[in-house]
């Protein structure tokens, strides 16, 4: 099979396996309204398919340096889409949501990175940019179409049809991946074996790690809350809630869709002008909207999608080049490990994010204020807290090169 081949079959199933990322996310301001929930609450089932990645990414990224990486990613896709369909049929609280969201992020933990090193193992530095970039634009198309099944399929059904719908998508994922990818051999001949303390020794790559880490507190933050956004800023113009969060959905998903092909082109523009100074440029600028798009719920609608679309392009972009300057910066026999690591850096600060936007929503609207208008009124602070997280990623980067001299720049 051709390496392109390959990697559009992969990017196919990777999309079924993303279908459960935001699907709870797209129904967030059903379930809270339903179940009675806090903002705070809310945020924390959020986060919890976050912990549940944590939990098990550092073990089977790990994992992969020693068997068949197919194998732990077959596997895994079932089960994100098994805990899922039981996250529709039985969730019907705080505690269940928590438990049933935490046992789908166990599946991812063994689906994307280990996809992502199946990736930098087809494909050489010179098209490495181009091939990760794709493989994360499928991240992020499926998480976009997550949001754009649950939120039509919550408007023409209902919330628990819409989550059991979306998670047969990793269960298809996982078929189409376990007939149609070659196994991949745990290490390359000849390659040293793997080795934790080296990746931990390795200054350059903890720091464009630490650079991952602000990108995820940023990403998934602003994904966490941007339906439950839009659906304040729609329910203010008196649109009904439900129809509110439908809407609501279909607009992010465009938005993070964006962020879909921006990788990709990130991924080519840092082959070309190099991995530090796009990395830097792009997180700038996405602080940037962090630090305004709170703010801007009382503008025109036609602004405010308009700015949305800019951020969405912007907060997903650099994503991939982060990846591959990791991939770059470690010996490839102990990439699973580099990868574990990244993830759980990476993934902490994207567990923690939503949690901590949630509190803050809670600090600055009053329950009584909420009651009163039918909506959460204030999200400037919130988003200005994700733009804050954001900044640290370009200086971590730029002492990343430095340090590593011309193998990265």
């Amino acid at each position: 099979m051709r390496d392109k081949t390959w990697l559009y079959l992969l990017c196919i199933a990777e999309i079924g396996t993303m279908l459960v990322l935001l699907n709870y996310s797209a129904v967030l301001p059903i379930i809270k309204q339903e179940w009675g929930l806090s903002n705070t609450e809310a945020g924390l089932i959020y986060s919890a398919y976050q912990v549940g990645y944590i939990i098990l990414v550092v073990i089977l990224s790990t994992l992969t340096d020693y068997i068949d990486t197919k194998k732990i990613y077959v596997l895994s896709a079932i089960w994100a889409g098994l805990a899922g369909i039981a996250f529709a049929l039985f969730a019907d609280s705080f505690t269940t949501g928590l438990i049933f969201r935490c046992l789908t992020g166990f599946g991812l933990a063994g689906t994307y990175m280990p996809g992502l090193k199946m990736v930098s193992a087809k494909f050489g530095p010179e098209k490495r940019g181009w091939a990760i970039g794709l493989y994360v634009g499928a991240f992020s198309l499926g998480t976009a179409l997550s949001l754009l099944f649950s939120g039509v399929l919550s408007g023409l059904f209902d919330w628990r049809t819409a989550i059991f719908v979306t998670s047969l998508g990793p269960i298809a994922g996982g078929i189409l991946a376990a007939v149609s990818l070659d196994s991949m051999p745990p290490v390359r001949t000849g390659e040293e074996k793997a080795s934790l303390k080296a990746v931990i020794n390795n200054r350059p790559a903890l720091l464009v790690m630490l650079g991952y880490a602000a990108h995820m507190w940023e990403m998934f933050g602003m994904r966490g809350w941007i339906v439950a956004f839009f659906a304040a800023a729609m329910v203010s113009r008196n649109f009904d809630v439900a129809v509110a969060t439908s809407y609501g959905a279909v607009l992010s998903a465009a938005i993070i869709m964006m962020g879909g092909f921006s990788t990709a082109l990130a991924g080519s523009l840092s082959d070309r002008f190099g991995r530090v100074r796009t990395i830097q440029v792009i997180m700038v600028a996405s602080a940037a909207c962090s630090f305004l798009f709170g703010w801007i719920k009382p503008w025109p609608a036609v602004i405010i999608i308009l700015f949305s679309l800019v951020y969405g392009v912007l907060v997903t972009a650099e994503s991939s080049v982060l990846s591959t300057s990791v991939t770059e910066l470690v010996p490839f026999g102990s990439l699973g490990s580099a990868m574990a690591l990244q993830s759980l850096l990476g993934w902490s600060a994207a567990a923690v994010a939503p949690a901590v936007f949630g509190v803050i929503l809670d600090l600055t609207n009053s329950p009584a204020r909420v009651a009163e208008l039918g909506y959460t009124s204030v999200w400037g602070p919130a988003f200005v807290i994700l733009g804050l997280g954001a900044l640290l990623g370009p200086p971590a980067v730029g002492l990343a090169g430095k340090l590593s001299g011309n193998h990265y720049r």
